[in-house]
């Protein structure tokens, strides 16, 4: 049995889903079971298909009995069913932690008759990302799944919501019109939308027009991705967001942005046609970001400012068009995405327990709330890549990659990347001094919450519980790299060489063109 016939379940399952509880907009507690009894369900679903190409392998199906190039093909392989059981994963974990934070507040934050069928919407917004072969239909995945996060991030109708929610909205209609543009412009000098059918005929196309198309591609999936300079909207829209919103937003949103970019230059452009550039963003990115964070004295404005500095690294391990590179790129999506998430759900339980995300309002967490300074301690070193943790082996394998490359930029961007992440280390150590490690009392502005005796319990129990699950999994991430980085790796391979996924979608008898560069050796930490 061809198990890619069942990938549109991961699509439909979240729009069902969201259909029904919509229906139960009355009955909260039934609208709670059927979202997350959804989501477990896809989750399920996602995992039969990652095992099933765990060794290797692309397969497709195609929707509606239209065959490629006119049809929409759904393509299933290592790299894309990865993302989803990761994805879906964490906003499994983030929808528990919503639903245990709406029964505590009386569902005021986040109210239920919104919040769940949106969520799944964004939920099969990724999904179909993840999963189309066919870049229209890659627009309309970005589409549903902003169309859902421009409510999400608006929750509550406060003052600080709406105008970030209107800077949120106008960049991502800009990023989606020059997609669009795009699309268009590609479609009229091709005749096909399908990627498959892409990857043959635009290599048909003179050099130029192929570069004009491919700088087009990149700027819109840069905006969405939050690569430097396109960043400046994320630090000021995120934030503002309820705890779960901006949770979810930081671990998947920008991760669709630089998804659509790897498939994009690995299936489209294959080359290093634009590699040297690429690499000026990563380190800009990188440092821009990192030095954006120190700046700050609002854990989540800081947590912002490094999720944009840490793209720097899986566009580092892009550009440098290599297995080793590009397998720990993937690796390391993976890990931001589990991460960052952690660290976003655990600053909505320090923001409840301490009463601001404000350093300088904070302190004495640590004895107040031991479990919460674990839950932190634990998450912030693996963003910061301390040994053993999967940040650590991640970026050795980045930082291995580029040292293979050799060429002096490869080599500037690892010493940029050691940098970053030491200035990561440091924003974080600063957090914990002031938040967790100093009295109460020394605070600037101490809060009044934190002269309330109490402990973990104050806060409440699914809230808790959904966040030491997802920083269990991070952990696991460290458990289980050894197999991870084999089919990161594995899946860079399949990715550089194409033709097991032009072949699974246009048939074997189509000839695939030759790659410009050499597929370059394995390398990395595994």
């Amino acid at each position: 049995m061809n198990l890619a016939t069942l990938s549109p379940l991961a699509v439909l399952l979240p729009i069902l889903g969201a259909a029904l509880t919509f229906m139960l907009i009355r009955h909260h507690t039934a609208q709670r079971a059927v979202s997350i009894s959804v989501l477990s369900a896809t989750l399920l679903l996602e995992c039969v298909l990652l095992a099933s190409v765990w060794n290797g392998g692309t397969t497709s199906v195609t929707l509606g009995g239209w065959f490629p190039p006119w049809g929409v093909v759904l393509v299933v392989d290592q790299f894309s069913s990865l993302m989803l059981v990761v994805s879906s994963v964490v906003s499994l974990a983030v929808l528990v932690y919503a639903t245990g934070q709406g029964m505590a507040d009386g569902d005021e934050e986040a109210p239920v008759s919104i919040f769940h069928p949106t969520y799944l919407i964004l939920v099969a917004g990724v999904s179909n990302a993840f999963l189309t072969g066919d870049l229209f239909n890659l627009y309309v995945g970005f589409e549903i799944l902003l169309t859902a996060s421009y409510v999400l991030m608006t929750l509550g109708g406060t003052g600080p919501r709406i105008r970030a929610g209107v800077t949120y909205v106008v960049v991502s209609v800009v990023s989606s019109v020059l997609f669009l543009i795009a699309i268009a412009m590609i479609y009229g000098a091709t005749g096909t939308v399908t990627l498959a059918d892409l990857a043959i005929k635009l290599a048909a196309l003179d050099q130029g027009t192929q570069n004009l198309l491919h700088v087009m591609l990149l700027v819109a999936f840069g905006i969405k991705a939050a690569v430097f300079p396109l960043s400046f909207w994320l630090p000021d829209s995120y934030p503002t967001a309820p705890a779960p919103v901006t949770a979810v937003f930081a671990g998947l949103l920008t991760k669709v942005g630089v998804y659509a970019m790897v498939r994009t230059e690995t299936l489209l452009f294959p080359g290093d046609t634009l590699n040297v550039p690429l690499m000026v963003v990563a380190l800009l990115t990188m440092l821009v970001g990192i030095l954006g964070a120190l700046a700050q004295s609002d854990i989540k404005r800081l947590l912002s400012f490094t999720l944009v500095s840490h793209i720097g690294y899986m566009v580092f391990g892009l550009a440098m068009s290599s297995v080793a590179g590009l397998g720990a790129a993937v690796f390391y999506v993976a890990h931001h995405i589990t991460v960052q998430t952690s660290l976003f759900l655990v600053t909505g339980l320090i923001e409840r327990r301490g009463g601001s995300s404000s350093i300088d309002r904070l302190g004495g967490l640590a004895k107040l709330s031991p479990l919460l300074a674990l839950l932190f301690f634990v998450p912030a070193m693996n963003l910061a890549g301390i040994p053993p943790f999967s940040g650590f082996l991640g970026k050795l394998g980045l930082m291995q990659a580029g040292i293979e490359l050799g060429t002096p930029l490869a080599i500037a961007l690892v010493v940029g990347g050691v940098v970053t992440s030491l200035l990561t280390l440091l924003a974080i150590a600063r957090v914990w001094n002031r938040a967790f490690w100093r009295r109460p009392e020394d605070a600037e502005y101490p809060a009044e919450v934190l002269k309330t005796p109490g402990n973990i319990g104050v806060l409440p129990r699914t809230m808790v519980g959904s966040t030491v699950a997802l920083v269990v999994v991070g952990v696991a991430l460290t458990l289980f790299a050894g197999p991870l980085f084999k089919v990161a790796d594995g899946s860079a391979r399949i990715m550089l060489d194409r033709t097991a996924y032009i072949h699974s979608v246009l048939g074997d008898s189509v000839q695939v063109p030759p790659l410009r560069v050499p597929l370059p050796r394995t390398a990395g930490a595994k």
